[in-house]
């Protein structure tokens, strides 16, 4: 009967939006993560196998409104492996809407040129209107401060990988929980599973209300605490930098930014087993010194970005039906 779920789930992404981590059912999610297992060493670096194309004359069109490394070219490369092409802009001033053209209008003239839209856009909602009005899939690359769901898969597939199961887990976020998009994108998604969930961050950066009311609610509230040694037990610490570009006041981002700043020291007290993550980019959020510990696992979470937006693609977009 799980079987037949998961299959059921993952036939559902066919021709699928990805907006909101909080549309992922446990059934999404364990779908998506097993499909990206069967890409597991095809994703390219050191040993890889060659990938069979999947997805030839499918075109992904990429619209990043915002900077980004990992996740635009992730997509990228997971498109050319599944043997689709990509097409796009990484600077809106490139674009039309330099011009004062808008979104919607952006994404219907966008979507007679590709098969699916990754969007990444500043304001929070805009990959929700993207959707509605596009006549191909659209895939949130982030919006605002608001979600990341394809993040968020890869962020699961990160800790299944590294702990073998996602049900009872003691994962901690700390940093910035109030303007961080993978944290509210994660802790969303993380309620599906039998876990608890612990948040370290200063005051100003607390999670937004709706959010932590919904954890709470939940049953899955652990500690909420503005200090790392004041926590115990973690399995997973997930590391956020405080987002300058987010700060409506720049007083306020100085004052916080250099407080949470973890080094090898500061994690050790938390045992060897602890594993690290980090969403990327980081600043100095994470001493250089943290990256020798067996538990630091932020650069394999990135290269999983590329299995797991193969899997997405290949599923939403139906390669080998």
């Amino acid at each position: 009967m799980q079987d037949e779920a998961l299959s059921e789930a993952a036939r559902a992404f066919r021709g699928r939006s990805v907006v909101s981590a909080n549309d992922f059912t446990r059934a999404d999610i364990l779908a998506v993560l097993e499909a990206a297992g069967a890409f597991e060493g095809r994703a390219g670096g050191p040993g890889s196998t060659p990938q069979e194309p999947r997805l030839p004359g499918r075109v992904l069109g990429l619209l990043f409104f915002e900077p980004s490394t990992r996740t635009r070219l992730s997509f990228e490369s997971a498109m050319l492996r599944l043997g689709g092409s990509v097409l796009g802009f990484a600077d809106a001033r490139v674009s039309s809407f330099s011009k004062g053209e808008t979104l919607n209008d952006t994404i219907r003239v966008v979507a007679g040129y590709c098969d699916a839209i990754v969007l990444r856009h500043p304001n929070e909602g805009s990959a929700r209107l993207a959707a509605e009005v596009s006549t191909i899939p659209v895939i949130n690359g982030g919006d605002g401060s608001n979600q990341h769901p394809t993040q968020t898969l890869l962020d699961l597939y990160t800790i299944k990988k590294a702990m073998g199961r996602l049900d009872d887990l003691r994962v901690g976020f700390m940093g910035d929980l109030r303007y961080g998009r993978t944290v509210h994108s994660l802790a969303a998604a993380l309620l599906h599973f039998d876990v608890k969930l612990s948040f370290i961050g200063p005051p100003s950066l607390k999670l937004p209300p709706d959010l932590r009311l919904e954890i709470e609610e939940a049953g899955r509230l652990g500690i909420e605490v503005e200090s790392l040694d004041e926590v115990e037990d973690l399995d997973v610490l997930y590391i956020t930098r405080i987002q300058k570009e987010r700060f409506p006041d720049p007083v306020e981002y100085e004052r916080v930014r250099a407080s949470y700043r973890v080094d090898r020291e500061a994690l050790l007290p938390l045992g060897p087993e602890l594993k690290i993550m980090h969403p990327l980019p980081r600043v100095n959020e994470v001493a250089p010194d943290v990256d020798t510990l067996p538990g630091a696992i932020y650069f394999q979470q990135t290269r999983n970005g590329v299995t797991v937006r193969m899997a997405l693609l290949d599923l939403i977009l139906g390669g080998g039906a």
